[in-house]
């Protein structure tokens, strides 16, 4: 079986590690791994410049998480953590006090950085690190969305009326999301292109799963990159969400916010509508439908309701990734419901 995720950081992470130990309860490999193929294409898109270092906030949290190097409790960054680094370039009154850098997690960033600059890509710089966590044995091919540089990038407005771009991470972290947000720019997108794989992922899986992650900023900013989109309406795959909205509010993370300044209603119906069903050829408005089946939470059973009399696969189940037995159990529902 060959599965494709398209992941952001926590919410992807987590699903993917649940769907690992599903996939090696049903198809194991006799090594402790399994015999599907699961490759995961990350948002690349809250990548910046950090104290001279490449950072990819979502390709580390997915590295850490399925190498099982993540702490649990922030969901980010590494366990064990400490953050002298950090706190001397604080003393020499350099970089953000408000995004510091661990320094288990700045080797990840230094390594990474020279590879860059010596000439490897983004894409084998990535699988590269993924080595030390021992991915492919688990199965797992961790992809970038792009190779090219891709920046989220937040338009605001000062208190005069002056409008300018901050970099999504300082609007996310720093404010909190508290900035009034007039949209989101995605700076070098028009250049971007699939890194080597991402397509053929697309058009050869069994199944592309998109887990609970943001569907703006995370899953919508790898569809927007040339190409990705049109592949996902395009594969003979089925093509199921699981949505990140549980009874109108997020799980965690500020995807309300996000919605709310595209005009998207924060539930779990209106962000399915958001992506759009593929069979809905049709579409009056915004780009073609990229889902054809959602999974809800069962607090939104009435959602997938509505959506079924519409004509989608949808189901409720409870969606809350408590633990990773758990989280099997979604990844379960969410092939069950393409009858897988």
């Amino acid at each position: 079986m060959r599965i494709t995720v398209l992941s952001g950081g926590v919410g992807g992470a987590r699903f993917t590690r649940g769907l690992l130990a599903l996939l090696r309860d049903r198809l194991p490999d006799g090594r402790g791994g399994t015999t599907a193929e699961v490759t995961v294409v990350a948002n690349t898109g809250d990548d910046m410049w950090l104290h001279g270092v490449r950072v990819c906030p979502d390709l580390d949290t997915l590295m850490y998480t399925l190498g099982g190097a993540v702490h649990e409790d922030q969901g980010w960054g590494r366990r064990e953590e400490s953050g002298h680094v950090s706190a001397d370039l604080a003393a020499y009154d350099v970089g953000w006090e408000w995004f510091t850098l661990g320094d288990l997690d700045l080797a990840t960033h230094l390594a990474r950085t020279q590879w860059l600059r010596e000439g490897m890509t983004l894409s084998g710089a990535t699988e590269r690190l993924a080595r030390r966590w021992d991915l492919a044995g688990q199965g797992v091919r961790l992809l970038p969305m792009s190779d090219e540089p891709v920046e989220t990038h937040v338009r605001v407005a000062d208190a005069d009326g002056t409008e300018r771009l901050v970099h999504f991470e300082e609007w996310w972290v720093r404010h909190r999301a508290a900035l009034p947000a007039l949209g989101f720019v995605q700076v070098g997108l028009e250049s971007a292109a699939p890194a080597p794989g991402v397509l053929d992922a697309l058009t050869t899986a069994d199944v592309v799963i998109v887990p609970p992650s943001n569907p703006v900023v995370s899953v919508g900013t790898i569809l927007a990159v040339p190409g990705i989109r049109a592949a996902l309406t395009a594969t003979s795959a089925p093509v199921v969400g699981v949505s990140p909205i549980v009874g109108g509010a997020p799980v965690r993370g500020m995807a309300a916010e996000c919605l709310a300044t595209i005009g998207v209603e924060a539930t779990a119906e209106a962000v399915a509508r958001h992506y759009g069903r593929r069979a809905d050829a049709s579409r009056t408005a915004g780009d073609p439908g990229v889902l054809d089946a959602w999974l809800v939470d069962t607090v939104d059973a009435h959602a997938a309701e509505k959506l079924a009399v519409d004509g989608w696969r949808a189901a409720a189940t409870g969606t809350l990734m408590t633990d990773v037995p758990a989280t099997a159990r979604i990844a379960a529902e969410a092939l069950a419901l393409v009858g897988l």
